[in-house]
This record gives C-alpha cells, structure tokens and sequence, in this order.
C-alpha cells in the first residue's frame, strides 16, 4: 500500500533505529535520575542547537577569513561584563519577562529590577529552555559565544554593544555601593 499524495513513510529500518534510540534514551535519564525526572532529550536538543550554531559560525568564520590570534585582556574583561550584563538581562530583568513567559512562571520580586521565575512546562523540550532562560550561568555560555562570534564577525558594531552593556554592568555595580554606603551613613533608630 502507498502512502497517500502528500505524505512520507519512514522506511521500517528508520523506524526501528528511532525507536530503539528512544528507548535506549528513556532508559539513560531513567538510570540518570530515577526519583526526579530530569529533561534530558531537552538538554540534547539544546546542545544540538548550540552545536549547530558553532558550526554556522565557523562556516561563517572560515569563508571569510578573518580570525583574530585572540583576546587580550581587555577584551576578555569586555566580553565578560558583556557577557554578564547581557546574561542577567535575558535572564531576570523584569523587562524581559515576556520573553521568557511562555517557559516559565513568575514567583517573586528578586531584587531590583529582577524577578524569580520557576519553569513551568513539563515536556522535556520546553522544560530545558525554561531552565536555560533562567538561569544567567546557562546563558552565560550562549551569549559569550553570540558575543565572541560578534568579535570575529562584525567587531565595530560588537564592540560598541559590548562597551555599552559593560558600562552598564559598572553603573548597576555603582548603584549598589551607593545604596549600600546610604545604609551604613543612616543613622540607628534603635
């Protein structure tokens, strides 16, 4: 029998490779964490994308030729204000909360301008990204390489967007050591 016009038939022995490797898959995060299921085939699916990206960016990279020696000091203490900045940005900027909405649910007020969200999609795909896009560490990775990317690709345009989050990564610093200098200059009120 044919399948209708329109659609496509998987060969049996794809099939069963897909199957056996589904299986094989529920029985390593079973093994894994058998008491609290963790989202792995979202984890994979999220190195799949990140692995993707490195290589669009190294096709990118090596067509055009243009790869630096490395990062000196400076833009190693750039790139990781940036990053950090931009990390904290996507991840808990009450801003940005639409953003990350369709993963996760807001808790509470987290301090100044930041939220505490928890994940609230069980699938295994949509659990991982509602953890990625919590979390600053996670994106940490992801943006420094977006942002190392930038280096290579367009530096002018990367450097500017670099400085500029890192400006503001010394302002929010500034903002707290004043907050917390008005605290101790207050006088008890015991």
């Amino acid at each position: 029998m044919r399948p209708a016009v329109g659609t496509q038939e998987r060969p049996a022995g794809l099939r069963g490779a897909l199957g056996r490797i589904a299986a094989a898959g529920r029985r390593v995060s079973s093994a894994y964490s058998p008491d609290a299921p963790r989202p792995l085939a979202g984890y994979v699916g999220e190195l799949a994308a990140y692995a993707a990206v490195l290589g669009l960016v190294g096709a990118r990279v090596r067509a055009g030729g243009r790869l630096p020696r490395g990062l000196g000091a400076a833009d190693v203490a750039l790139l990781g204000a940036a990053t950090h900045k931009l990390s904290r940005l996507l991840a808990k900027s009450s801003v940005t909360s639409p953003l990350r909405a369709p993963f996760t649910r807001f808790r509470e007020p987290a301090g100044p301008g930041e939220v505490t969200e928890e994940v609230r999609l069980r699938h295994p795909a949509g659990h991982a990204v509602g953890e990625l896009v919590t979390c600053p560490f996670c994106l940490g990775v992801w943006v420094c390489t977006g942002l190392a990317a930038g280096f290579v690709l367009a530096p002018r345009v990367t450097r500017t967007a670099a400085g500029a989050l890192a400006a503001v990564t010394v302002a929010d610093f500034l903002h707290l050591a004043y907050a917390a200098a008005e605290r101790l200059a207050e006088p008890d009120s015991a």
